[in-house]
Formats: structure tokens, sequence, C-alpha cells
């Protein structure tokens, strides 16, 4: 017959098996990561953007132990690729490659966005600074960003300085330029920079401003020259090129790509794709092969140094809208 105590003891083992069997209920589940992860671009491939993901996901692959897919989602000035990433499952399976159009000045440059960079994301991992710069053509006798400035004062609109549109990180430069140079240029919309970029060289256009990563292969062959970069200093690799801050004092446009996931990603699986993307661009190798293309590796961050970094790109970048009178549509 069972006395109290042993009824006791029996209860207490019983609940403690239970317990147990709940946990390994609740952690049956296969580690992450079990299958391939994807990672978001909203920029096509081909693009700079898109070689440098594909860079990092060839290591990443390695140090998480899954295959990592590229599923490129253009358009939308980036709001398609940005818009399906925060619909997708915080599971730890999808992440984006972003761009700072798409996680700040999109902020600035729409009315409505079907999605909010600082809440629908969790920053992960910081990875390149993506310089612009101001390019002519190759046969073009304006030999410096003073030589633009000149021409573009005695004729006012005449010479025409090409970009990817008002409501993009390129177009906000160009903007920029026309007022802190106080210059008259007539600022030409591109939907598309590779159009641009060819009526650059065609001589359809005088000027364009471009990312390095989309133009530097085509400078290097002599097809268009670079007059400044757009970054406050020079930057690696185009060391005889000046920065732009040089003419225009305080000028500093640079763009940059990230890594981010959707709000709701557990913190630990954040924690190991940041130390992933972190022990990659510690990797002079893989630095190289950015820098070739034109994106600067960035030193390594926290996810919230990214996010602190973040939140005063939305302060300043705002700021520099409102001072080019670019109101949001």
């Amino acid at each position: 017959m069972m006395n109290r105590r042993s009824f006791h003891l029996r209860l207490a083992a019983a609940g403690a098996a239970a317990a147990c069997g709940s946990w390994r209920v609740a952690n049956a589940q296969d580690p992450w990561p079990s299958r391939p992860i994807k990672l978001v671009l909203s920029q096509p491939a081909g693009s700079g953007p898109d070689a440098i993901a594909r860079m990092l996901s060839d290591g990443l692959a390695q140090s998480i132990g899954q295959p990592f897919v590229i599923d490129n989602k253009p358009g939308g000035q980036n709001v398609i690729g940005a818009q399906a990433v925060k619909q997708s499952p915080p599971d730890g399976y999808t992440f984006y490659f972003a761009t700072t159009a798409a996680l700040v000045t999109n902020s600035y440059l729409f009315k409505t966005l079907p999605y909010d960079p600082l809440k629908d994301f969790a920053p992960v991992a910081f990875v390149a600074n993506s310089p612009f710069a101001l390019l002519v053509g190759a046969e073009s006798p304006i030999k410096t960003v003073q030589d633009l400035v000149a021409r573009s004062k005695a004729d006012p609109g005449k010479l025409s300085l090409a970009n990817e549109g008002p409501r993009t990180f390129g177009g906000m430069i160009a903007r920029l330029f026309n007022a802190r140079a106080k210059a008259g240029a007539n600022l030409v919309a591109y939907s598309s920079i590779a159009t641009g970029v060819q009526d650059l060289i065609g001589g359809q256009v005088d000027a364009l401003v471009a990312d390095v990563a989309s133009t530097g292969q085509l400078v290097k062959q002599g097809r268009m020259r670079m007059l400044a970069v757009t970054s406050p200093k020079r930057i690696a690799g185009w060391d005889n090129v000046p920065a732009l801050a040089e003419t225009l004092p305080g000028f500093d446009m640079v763009g940059w790509l990230a890594v981010v996931a959707p709000a709701g990603t557990p913190a630990p699986i954040v924690a190991r794709m940041n130390a992933g993307i972190n022990g990659m661009l510690e990797k002079p190798a893989l630095a190289e092969k950015m820098l070739a293309v034109g994106p600067i590796a960035a030193p390594p961050q926290t996810p919230q140094q990214f996010d602190a970094f973040l939140r005063a790109e939305h302060q300043r970048l705002g700021q520099i809208a409102v001072e080019i009178g670019l109101l949001p549509e």
C-alpha cells in the first residue's frame, strides 16, 4: 500500500518526466539552419549590389552550413523587395540585402510606404559603403568639378546632368550638388542608370551621377571619366580622384549595403548571421574582390551598432531632403 510520501514522490517524478517530455517535443525541431536561406535583393542580377551579395553568400554558405539563394526582386524603387521581406516569416530563412534608399531615403521621398524601415526589419549587419561619383564622357572637355560648375553657371539649364530620378539616392545627390554648387545643371532623370551610362558614353548627356559599382569598370576601360567621388574623403582604389568635398566642403553622400531580417527574427539567429558576415568582411580577399567592383568593405559592427547608425542616417538624410526641397509624394 502506497503511503502519502511515496505518492507525492511519484507524482513529482511524473511531473518532471512530463516536463522533460515537453522540453524534448519543443526542441525536436531541426536546429537553424536546416534548409537553404534566401537573400532578397531589390536590384537585378548583374548589378553592383547583386555582385556583392553573391560574393558574401558564397562564404556565408560555408560558415553557416547551408546554401544561400539570391532572390532578385527589382522594381518599385526598392519597394517590391522590401515588402516581400517584411511579409516573410521571421524564422531566419529570409534576409534582405538592402540599400540606403530602401532603409532610409524612401521614408522621405514617398508619403506612404508599404513598410516601415525602422519597425519592420531587424538590423543584422552593415556590409559596405557604396560611394557614388560625378562622371563625364571620355572625350568631354570638362576635366574638373570646377569646369562642370563654371559651364553650368555660364548657361543655366543647358548642361545636362543625368541621374536615376529625384526619388532615388543618386537623384538626391544630383539635386544636392546643384544646390550647394549653385549650379544650373539640367537634371535629366532615367528610369535605368544603365541607359544613362550609355547616353553619357554616346554624348547625349554631359555628365552623370551614378554609383562606382555600376561605372567603375567603364572608367577603367577609358569609356568615361570620373571627376569626383561623393564621399567626404578620397576612397581606396581611386586615390587619384578627388572627393567632391574638396570643392564643396561638407559634401557627404555615400550609399551603403546592409543585411536586415524580418522584425521578430530570433536574436540568436541574428547574432549568428552577424558573426558570419563580420567574419567574411575581415577577410582581405573578399575586401579586395568587393573593391574591384566598387563598394568598400565596412569594419565589423554589432546589430546594435548598425541600428544606431541606421537611426542617425535617418536624421541626417532627412535634413538633406528638406535642404534640397524634396517633398514626399
